[in-house]
């Protein structure tokens, strides 16, 4: 418990915060509308401010660790990928170069690519 002279204490104590905190309000209103100003005369607009800060913003983001490390994950993934593709490709190719050539005639291999196309998780 507090006594009745400390109460009396923190109330004035409050009462003095809250009207330095409405001048700093009031303060600082009228600063942002002189910045406004200011800008308007130099003619920085708002879109330019965005650009800068969204450009700014990018650029420190791509230079942070964990960004080269998912950079770097990903376009390591992106090979392995590119290169997975081109090798199913090639067994496409050399299963079509098989196809023709094969002596049982095109019944056969139409069978034998729709065979292979729809049941690759039996190979």
């Amino acid at each position: 418990m507090i006594s009745e002279e400390e109460k009396e204490e923190l109330k004035i104590e409050l009462a003095k915060l809250e009207d330095e905190i409405s001048t700093l309000r009031q303060v600082l209103a009228a600063k942002e509308k002189h910045l406004v100003e200011i800008k308007q005369k130099l003619g920085i607009s708002l879109m330019n401010e965005l650009k800068q800060n969204f450009s700014k913003s990018w650029h420190d983001m791509q230079t942070t660790s964990a960004y080269k490390k998912t950079h770097e994950t990903l376009s390591h993934a992106g090979q392995k990928a590119t290169a997975a593709i081109s090798n199913v490709g090639t067994a496409i190719s050399k299963k079509f170069g098989d196809m023709r050539s094969h002596p049982f005639g095109e019944k056969f291999s139409s069978y034998s690519i729709r065979h292979s196309i729809s049941m690759p998780a039996m190979r």
